[in-house]
């Protein structure tokens, strides 16, 4: 792994087709506390429209590894090859499976405890790729903005596969969502097992206030990072 000035080390994935995308290592700051989340890493895949080196997917990654987790970003590959138009889900799912599998091989907590995730359509990939293999060794699935239809668009619903997930879900949702708001979500997850909603009060598809007030802001994503972080230690605590 190549280190980068930005403190994230740099991953070569190579893709069954031949490729390679790159991937972050956000490593956990061993000052933080030891708890039950440090013996995972979290695999967070960007959404459609920017890829890992996004503010979004930066500030997230950086701010979950401060408090204790490994985080793993990726770049999709139609992202890597600075294409614009995602490439279709059979080949995104590929593209994600081979990040868990290099991850596995390269992450010593990722071999405990593996989580996967992402923003918006990396979230949507992740839950199809759990949904597709009950054994591929998952323990969750973080889901940052989950893209429950496109907006203006409810009726074209992206919720079929979810009972398929098996896992404990992780649902963090804007109450402003374009995309899905919480309360489109909620029948959805209550018919699930597993699942647990995060509701992000004023917040839009990115968590976003609709008033500019960098401290508020701030403090949003904060407890939005916390709450990912303790999700996760009662997870694993259940799993023992």
């Amino acid at each position: 792994m190549k280190l980068l000035k930005n403190n994230p080390s740099e991953l070569k994935v190579s893709l069954e087709t031949g490729a390679r995308t790159t991937a972050l290592v956000y490593p956990a700051n061993p000052a933080a506390p030891r708890d039950a989340a440090s013996r995972a890493t979290l695999i967070l895949g960007h959404g459609a429209g920017a890829g890992q080196r996004s503010g979004f997917m930066i500030s997230v990654s950086g701010a979950l590894a401060a408090l204790g987790l490994d985080v793993v970003t990726f770049n999709f590959l139609y992202t890597e090859q600075q294409r614009r138009i995602p490439d279709r889900p059979p080949v995104l799912e590929a593209c994600y499976r081979s990040v868990i599998d290099a991850v596995r091989r390269e992450v010593d907590s990722a071999r405990v405890f593996t989580f996967i995730g992402g923003k918006s359509m990396g979230g949507r990939i992740a839950t199809q790729v759990a949904a597709a293999d009950p054994d591929l060794p998952i323990a969750g699935v973080v889901l940052l903005g989950y893209p429950l239809h496109p907006p203006g668009r409810a009726e074209q619903r992206r919720d079929k596969h979810l009972p398929s997930v098996g896992r404990p879900m992780l649902f963090v949702q804007g109450s402003r969502d374009s995309f899905g708001t919480p309360a489109e979500l909620s029948p959805v997850l209550a018919s699930l097992d597993k699942a647990a909603l995060h509701v992000v009060e004023g917040g839009d598809h990115s968590f976003k206030l609709s008033r500019t007030d960098p401290a508020k802001q701030a403090a949003v994503f904060g407890i939005i990072e916390r709450a990912i972080v303790a999700w996760m230690n009662g997870v694993i605590s259940t799993a023992g």
